[in-house]
């Protein structure tokens, strides 16, 4: 007896509905982000400060124009000249140019491809490296905004590397060299490690070195990672450092200007408006700013900026923040 075929949807169609599924979903994923941050907010002026903020080639500002009507556009950038009393700004929103006495602020940076924030810290004594306290003991890393109300900061980034086992790394064990206090706290005299320092002198160090070279380059903090960006004005990172790694992704970095002017960037990735940036992308930043050195931190799910007490970036993580074992602290006027 011959067997009856069973009658279904040819492959083909159901590749096709599979892919028309995923691009509604990609869809409505983009329109619940746009409206969540700029119309279904509790602060309006919060949301329209963002909006008035946004680059006109950027991506977001594309998706803002496609789900937000016309009428939705026009109030939202009415509200924004209008700041209401008695309402702090959310720091992703925070108006470019508002300084605080020390002249550290806040700017948007956005490309085709990405959305970030740079922290410009003028003095770099107000910068420093922060190392999770009871890592020696095995602790897991604390969260960003641990280590901020911690230390009274005024903003703060994630920093170096840890094992990252299966994705579940919960920051206990850092990567590489630690300095902390002039010693070194993880590692060894011996071990080269891509590292982003800060010596006696408020340099940010950004070099592949030996912990005992590190040392007497008069490194008093650093943690591990890289690659190294930009090194005494030159841009000294090529093709072969990256790898693998060289996509579009969240990213995390710092850069120093020749005046000392510390620069602290993190930009968005793996969301409907912003897919990321490459290790180009983030070298391209960095020289407009003017930076002679620069160096990669742990980007990715890692990717994470406070500033002002609030999250600046969109985090991947769902938690916000994760559990890191190292952190870049900004001091401010507290």
């Amino acid at each position: 007896m011959a067997v009856k075929r069973r009658k279904g949807i040819h492959p083909l169609l159901s590749l096709l509905l599979v892919l028309l599924a995923a691009g509604a979903g990609v869809g409505l994923s983009a329109r619940s982000y746009i409206r969540t941050k700029y119309v279904s907010t509790t602060h309006a002026n919060w949301s329209a400060e963002a909006f008035s903020m946004l680059d006109h080639s950027s991506l977001e500002y594309k998706a803002a124009s496609l789900f937000l009507t016309e009428e939705e556009q026009a109030a939202l950038t009415a509200q924004s000249e209008v700041p209401l009393e008695g309402e702090s700004a959310l720091v992703n929103v925070l108006p470019e140019g508002e300084e605080t006495e020390s002249g550290i602020h806040i700017e948007h940076v956005s490309a085709g491809t990405y959305e970030g924030f740079m922290i410009v810290v003028p003095d770099p004594e107000d910068v420093s490296i922060v190392i999770n306290p009871g890592y020696q003991n095995g602790a897991p890393g604390p969260e960003l905004d641990w280590y901020v109300e911690e230390f009274h900061a005024l903003a703060g980034i994630n920093g170096g590397g840890f094992e990252d086992v299966g994705g579940r790394g919960d920051g206990s064990i850092p990567q590489g060299l630690v300095i902390q206090n002039g010693r070194i706290v993880h590692g060894s005299e011996g071990m080269r490690s891509s590292i982003v320092g800060i010596d006696k002198n408020g340099k940010l160090v950004t070099a592949t070195v030996t912990g005992e070279e590190a040392l007497n380059r008069g490194v008093v903090e650093a943690v591990t990672f890289g690659p190294t960006f930009i090194e005494n004005g030159r841009v000294v990172y090529t093709s072969a450092d990256a790898g693998t790694l060289n996509m579009l992704n969240p990213r995390t970095a710092i850069g120093q200007k020749e005046d000392g002017t510390m620069l602290l960037l993190v930009v968005d990735g793996r969301g409907p408006t912003s897919f990321g940036a490459q290790y180009e992308d983030v070298i391209d930043i960095f020289q407009e700013y003017g930076a002679v050195n620069a160096g990669n931190l742990d980007g990715g799910n890692s990717s994470v900026m406070i500033y002002e007490g609030e999250y600046a970036n969109y985090p991947v993580s769902m938690y916000n923040s994760r559990n890191l074992p190292s952190v870049i602290l900004v001091k401010g006027d507290r």
